[in-house]
């Protein structure tokens, strides 16, 4: 019996167990179950492994995507360089880290550009785990990008910069949201930003999946941006995990 699962916390938001249940149903996977194992904190994993000897792999969420990294053997090159791992692959008790949350943002951004000119500039919400492969992403494709947070440092503007900023907002045509503003069960939250700057040039991109259309991205439908919510990249990444898991 192999067994899969996830770890962080909450896990209330999780779409992981049903997608592989569903897929694991589909392809006709024989002998194979993903489970939520939500951590009230990293210190459990250990514990975790030792419980669940038969565990092949892991998805890791929110808030463990870096916290995870010490727990591990092994790191793949490519989350290395991201600093973040979104999946465990286990063979003989070895802890191998990847980051299939890149590859599953990369595919899911490039369609959403589509036949459009790719944005020279972008703000990305949020500085944690989630942001790291968003970065990563954006370098790749030559996207200059600036990250913003509720506080301002060395590499980072505050929301209230950008709230008093005549046009940084109007100049990057590309935001992406990787906080959890939004997501269930808090419906109404949103990023605080001059949302009168957008136009039909902005693409805002939603990590969150849900709900499907978040009030960030309501703001964009209203301004007539291009909008895109995460359930695509999720979808990208945990096919990414399935291929790391059976390689």
């Amino acid at each position: 019996m192999r067994k899969f699962g996830l770890i962080g916390f909450p896990l209330s938001h999780s779409f992981s167990k049903k997608y592989f249940t569903e897929k694991f149903e589909k392809e006709e996977v024989q002998r194979t179950s993903y489970q939520l194992f939500p951590l009230k904190s990293i210190e459990e994993f250990s514990k975790l492994l030792e419980e669940n000897q038969e565990l092949t792999g892991l998805n890791v969420t929110i808030p463990y995507k870096e916290q995870i990294i010490p727990y591990l053997d092994e790191i793949d090159p490519k989350a290395e360089s991201i600093g973040a791992v979104n999946t465990i692959k286990i063979i003989n008790g070895k802890k191998i880290g990847y980051n299939s949350d890149y590859y599953g943002f990369k595919s899911s951004l490039t369609k959403f550009f589509g036949a459009n000119s790719i944005p020279k500039s972008a703000l990305i919400l949020g500085t944690g785990g989630a942001s790291k492969a968003v970065k990563a992403v954006l370098k790749d494709l030559n996207i200059n990008f600036q990250l913003v947070s509720r506080s301002s440092g060395s590499n980072k503007v505050s929301y209230q910069e950008i709230l008093d900023s005549p046009n940084q907002l109007a100049a990057s045509r590309l935001v992406i949201n990787t906080t959890p503003l939004g997501m269930s069960p808090n419906y109404e939250s949103i990023p605080e930003l001059p949302y009168e700057q957008l136009t039909e040039n902005h693409f805002l991109y939603d990590l969150v999946y849900n709900p499907l259309i978040t009030p960030f991205m309501q703001k964009g439908i209203d301004a007539n941006c291009w909008v895109k919510n995460g359930l695509e990249m999720l979808h990208g990444q945990a096919e990414k995990s399935w291929e790391i898991w059976n390689k």
